[in-house]
């Protein structure tokens, strides 16, 4: 079977959607199967292609078995609004226009958001006459009209329609949450095919065992107790919060603050911890996905907030998986469906989204108790183990998109 994926995101970058995508398409890849990525320069989230890639109109490479086609898009940093919606939709007519040219395929799947990039999709569907799958990682527009990046009005109306419209002509509808499914379910008038694969984790490079000590010397962390966010600085996550509880708990020494990624929020982030002489955050920035694991292993407690609002209670962050698949307890300040698969698992502690006081009491407790920080832990990876290897998760989709293929034959 020949599978054709349109992501925006792709490795060598390392948010969210670039995993899940790249990790799926490896596992297919090396279950004998044909995959085919369509994506753009990596640039991501500072807007700067990466050292040995070029924006070519077009160029081809393979990275672990999968075909990976790079087209030319406008390249814009990962915060501002008008900017970042030229990229996406550059995106979508970078792939409309090279749909006559890419290889046939059995089965076609994209993924939103960026929402333009879903859309491709269904242009490629109509150019191919293959069966298309929409995966939905974000509600979109609601979640860019949450963190006030767009005001309801016409043009957020305009989009809805377009989401509706996207849901209910796609063969099938793969969402990464059960909380997602009511929403597509009513906007796809009565169809069915919305079928739910959540993020997982690599279990094979995410596992816990490394010398902890020489991971925290690399950081300049030696003999702190640290808690880590990892992932993307921006709006959304609310990591003001985070700097909150810095303050709170300067005068305890043992206790140190560690942020690695970037963003939108990143520089004013730095700026502010810096303002209030926040000498316990360390804000390292991007690291390549190879040096995620010693992040990890340097990691006590994993930090994982975003603002509150409705919205997010319908979220599953995928860096709760790697977390917990490296038996390191999770801080979540998340309520919803990740606060329920928490508790399920026993992995961490849930607290208030947004209360910098809860947070620096839910770290004092952890650093004051290491059976309790070890225990929560392995009741983390276990669950992790159980529920969210990728590779079982890969397996799982590869069953839909064969059924797909078939029924489009």
């Amino acid at each position: 079977m020949h599978i054709l994926f349109l992501s925006h995101y792709y490795i060598p970058e390392v948010n969210a959607p670039a995993s899940r995508v790249s990790e799926h398409c490896r596992a297919w890849a090396a279950a004998g199967h044909r995959v085919t990525v369509v994506t753009c320069a990596p640039s991501h989230p500072a807007g700067k292609v990466y050292p040995g890639y070029r924006n070519r109109l077009f160029s081809r490479e393979f990275i672990d078995g999968v075909a990976v086609v790079r087209l030319w898009t406008f390249i814009a940093e990962n915060k501002g609004f008008a900017k970042r919606t030229f990229g996406y939709l550059s995106y979508f007519l970078a792939a409309s226009l090279a749909a006559p040219f890419l290889p046939r395929a059995d089965v076609i799947v994209s993924t939103s958001p960026q929402f333009f990039c879903g859309l491709a999709g269904r242009m490629l569907r109509a150019v191919q006459r293959r069966p298309w799958a929409l995966e939905i990682r974000d509600l979109w527009p609601e979640s860019i009209v949450t963190v006030g990046a767009m005001r309801r009005g016409p043009g957020v109306r305009l989009l809805e329609a377009l989401e509706a419209s996207a849901y209910r002509s796609a063969d099938a509808v793969v969402v990464v949450t059960d909380s997602f499914v009511d929403h597509v379910e009513a906007r796809r008038g009565g169809r069915t095919g919305v079928h739910v694969v959540k993020n997982g984790v690599d279990l094979e490079r995410f596992r816990p065992g490394a010398d902890a000590a020489a991971a925290k010397t690399r950081f300049g962390l030696t003999g702190k107790f640290v808690v880590a966010y990892v992932g993307t600085h921006g709006v959304a996550h609310g990591l003001d919060t985070a700097l909150g509880a810095a303050a709170l708990l300067q005068g305890d020494t043992r206790i140190a603050f560690l942020f690695v990624g970037d963003g939108a929020e990143r520089a004013r982030l730095v700026e502010r911890a810096r303002t209030l002489g926040l000498d316990n955050v360390h804000i390292v920035g991007q690291l390549p996905k190879d040096d995620m694991p010693a992040v990890w292993t340097a990691t006590d407690a994993s930090l994982i907030p975003l603002k509150k609002s409705d919205t997010f209670t319908r979220v599953l962050p995928s860096k709760m998986f790697e977390a917990m698949a490296m038996q390191r307890p999770i801080l979540l300040g998340v309520e919803g469906e990740a606060r329920a698969l928490l508790e399920e698992s026993g992995g961490g502690i849930a607290i208030e989204p947004e209360s910098p006081g809860a947070l620096a009491a839910a770290v004092r407790r952890l650093a004051d108790d290491p059976v309790l920080c070890a225990s929560l832990g392995t009741r983390g990876g276990d669950f992790a183990r159980r529920h969210f290897d990728r590779k079982a998760l890969a397996a799982r989709y590869l069953d839909l998109l064969e059924t797909l293929a078939e029924r489009g034959t």
